[in-house]
């Protein structure tokens, strides 16, 4: 694991294998929380709201969406800058 500082930092620096494993399994939540930390770092309001809706609704759809993007990119990408 590299030295950064921020949650999300130690997050991204998780094997492959282990990401999608926790998005298989904890997707819902993984998606939700790692939005709103993420912003906590980048004061994007945006990433505050979606994450927000994750966990009151949207959570499955940004789940499958995380899960793709952890697939193909190995990085949450979509609404998390």
């Amino acid at each position: 694991m590299s030295n950064n500082s921020s949650i999300t930092a130690m997050y991204e620096d998780l094997p492959k294998i282990a990401k999608i494993l926790l998005q298989l399994f904890l997707g819902y939540v993984v998606s939700a929380v790692y939005r709103i930390l993420r912003y906590v770092e980048t004061k994007n309001i945006v990433t505050l709201i979606v994450g927000i809706l994750c966990f009151v609704g949207l959570g499955f759809i940004f789940w499958i969406v995380d899960l793709v993007t952890e697939i193909t990119g190995n990085r949450i990408t979509v609404l998390a800058d």
